[in-house]
């Protein structure tokens, strides 16, 4: 579960995000203290690094979608976006063969 400062910063980063402001770390801590919030201090920088450069709106609506996945795999591996399409069949094999590995014989019930 989230910490109290964590969620404080994630609502302020999507209050700055709504008004079109961009996200830094003094923005996120004068929302924190105009909301008496009691923070660690390394929690803004953190959330403005990670959101630099980001636009969160599409972060958001991209959520599980796999939108995200192609560039974060792209960066990852240094490939382009195309490669993602091979990176998921070669996942979903994996995941074929472990599911194949269950039936030894016996069952559970047996």
């Amino acid at each position: 579960m989230a910490s109290t400062s964590e969620l404080a910063c994630v609502y302020s980063a999507l209050i700055l995000s709504d008004d079109e402001v961009e996200i830094t770390a003094d923005k996120i801590t004068a929302l924190l203290k105009a909301a008496k919030v009691d923070y660690e201090p390394y929690w803004p920088n953190l959330f403005a690094k990670a959101l630099a450069g980001r636009n969160i709106k599409d972060l958001i609506t991209n959520v599980g979608s796999g939108a995200a996945a192609a560039p974060a795999a792209a960066a990852a591996g240094g490939g382009d976006a195309t490669d993602a399409p091979a990176a998921e069949k070669e996942a979903e094999k994996e995941v074929e063969e472990e599911e194949s590995d269950d039936d030894m014989g016996f069952g559970l019930f047996d």
